[in-house]
């Protein structure tokens, strides 16, 4: 029987406190606009000027922009800010959501929008030979001191990452038991990367990687007017020149410092990128996205550097100390004696 002195069944109204109880209101964050900042808040930020960041976020927009802003979706320019102060802080996606009042998820999306769009832009920004004319690229080589014919300077460097399960868990740890992905690049004297290959694990030989690149195919092809510089992990060949294991005093030792004054450019360049974007000194990530990171990251250096942006401060980068390799081609230590002949 009802009371006659409540409105509702006593039951229904129960309910409803109950419903009340577990129900999840949605918080709506007010997000700030995240170029509203001092332009050195910015640069210290995302390591690209306002400018710079303006750019990249009129480059990606076809390919990240959200379809609706139900929910209050992200826009376009939090999606890339959000991905840029990843990749130049290297922190934990919970404190990136922390500082930009998103979830975990939410940010681990927008990295990941944000490194798969600039993939699709990997032949427009790493080219080989450069953006400049081979002629151009030989001359700024030559003036650093005196390496005649090269057109690039070439390397791997050790990325770490967070060691991935699996059966596959040990060939991803490098000659120093780290757990890591081995990367070859080549650049010019301008310090632009020219070519890149990110997918080895790290136990994987410099060496090897070269021989199995389609850049080697290209050189093997007689494509390319020019020689590579590398260092002596590498086998010494008609088109890569690598210095010699104990240098007579005289020509050969001139050629020796020339070869490494001209091929620290590679070094250089590391230095730069990984002091542009902190994460390549650790990604918590599993490999392939690691090596997605990787190529996004070299993109968005060649950005940079063409653009002028900000030099960082590059301290002194570790030596591999790799082994050396005495596999040198015939044809190879032919050409190096020549180049010596004539030019040291």
């Amino acid at each position: 029987m009802s009371c006659p002195f409540l409105r509702e069944q006593p039951v229904a109204e129960g309910a409803r406190i109950i419903r009340r109880a577990f129900q999840i209101n949605r918080v709506l964050w007010d997000r700030q606009d995240p170029l509203a900042q001092r332009e050195s808040v910015i640069v210290e930020r995302y390591r690209f000027s306002r400018e710079g960041v303006i750019y990249i976020i009129n480059l990606l927009e076809p390919h990240i922009k959200c379809s609706t802003r139900r929910s209050l979706a992200l826009t376009t320019a939090q999606t890339v800010c959000i991905a840029l102060r990843f990749f130049a802080s290297g922190t934990v996606f919970y404190t990136i959501g922390d500082a930009e009042n998103l979830v975990k998820s939410a940010v681990c999306r927008a990295i990941r929008k944000v490194y798969l769009a600039l993939k699709q832009f990997l032949g427009v920004f790493v080219v080989f030979l450069s953006h400049l004319r081979p002629q151009v690229v030989k001359q700024n080589f030559f003036a650093i001191a005196g390496f005649p014919n090269v057109i690039g300077a070439i390397d791997c460097t050790q990325i770490p990452i967070k060691a991935p399960p699996g059966p596959n868990e040990g060939d991803f740890v490098n000659r120093k038991g780290v757990h890591s992905v081995n990367v070859q690049m080549v650049c010019d004297s301008m310090f632009h990367i020219t070519n890149v290959e990110a997918k080895w694990p790290g136990s994987v030989h410099d060496s090897r990687i070269f021989r199995e690149s389609h850049l080697c195919t290209l050189f093997e092809r007689g494509d390319f007017d020019g020689i590579l510089l590398g260092d002596r992990g590498y086998a010494c060949r008609q088109y890569f020149m690598t210095p010699f294991p104990d240098p007579n005093p005289g020509p050969q030792t001139r050629y020796n410092a020339a070869l490494a004054r001209t091929r620290a450019r590679i070094e250089m360049t590391f230095g730069q990128l990984k002091e542009r974007f902190q994460c390549l000194k650790s990604l918590r990530v599993a490999p392939d996205r690691a090596c997605d990171i990787i190529v996004a990251c070299a993109i968005l250096h060649n950005i940079a550097t063409i653009r002028k942006e900000r030099i960082p401060v590059v301290g002194v980068q570790p030596d591999d100390d790799l082994q050396p390799v005495h596999l040198d081609q015939p044809s190879g230590r032919a050409a190096r004696d020549r180049i010596v002949e004539h030019h040291f």
